[in-house]
């Protein structure tokens, strides 16, 4: 979208009412930034940690020992199975609970306190929002959950209306896989 802000905030509300939604947003057009550092992220508590997605990632941020050290860490993707054993203790084993890009996968200890492993997703359009890390494993509460969608929802409106800020946007209505489809 091109123009003025108050241009974009009209194009993007006529586009709204064309897909006859009841998605509402409250909006306040910015230059954009990165969108989770503005809007946080809405992670997951887990015995080991935490875990949270975007668009594009799963990230899965377990807490260490202080003074662990990488060469203590094995961290495996292999398909869509995920194995993580710390100092010999097995943390993670199973079937992640979506689809991923199997060779974009990365893992790194930060302070020697946290280890942080990142997951590409196949499908990055916002309309596969996980409801756990593992299938059957650290499943997302509702309340939780929810937010989560609520939040890759907004990403994946950014994403397609650059120039205007969603970071601080309030959404109702209907944010279920992925919200409204607009026409471009």
């Amino acid at each position: 979208l091109s123009g003025s802000p108050a241009l974009r905030r009209d194009n993007f509300a006529s586009r709204l009412k064309r897909a006859n939604c009841s998605f509402i947003l409250n909006l306040c057009v910015a230059d954009m930034g990165d969108f989770d550092e503005k809007s946080g992220v809405i992670d997951c508590k887990t015995p080991w940690g935490c875990w949270y997605q975007t668009l594009d990632e799963v990230v899965a941020e377990v807490n260490l020992e202080p003074g662990t050290k990488a060469k203590e860490i094995k961290c495996k993707l292999t398909g869509k199975k995920l194995t993580t054993v710390v100092r010999g203790q097995e943390l993670m084993n199973g079937i992640l609970a979506g689809n991923v890009v199997t060779d974009d996968f990365i893992w790194t200890v930060e302070d020697h306190k946290l280890l942080r492993i990142v997951i590409t997703k196949s499908d990055r359009t916002g309309r596969s929002c996980w409801p756990s890390l593992l299938e059957g494993q650290y499943q997302a509460d509702p309340v939780v959950y929810d937010n989560m969608e609520k939040k890759m929802t907004l990403e994946r409106v950014q994403r397609e209306n650059p120039g205007m800020n969603f970071a601080d946007a309030n959404i109702t209505g209907d944010y279920y896989g992925g919200g409204p489809q607009l026409d471009n």
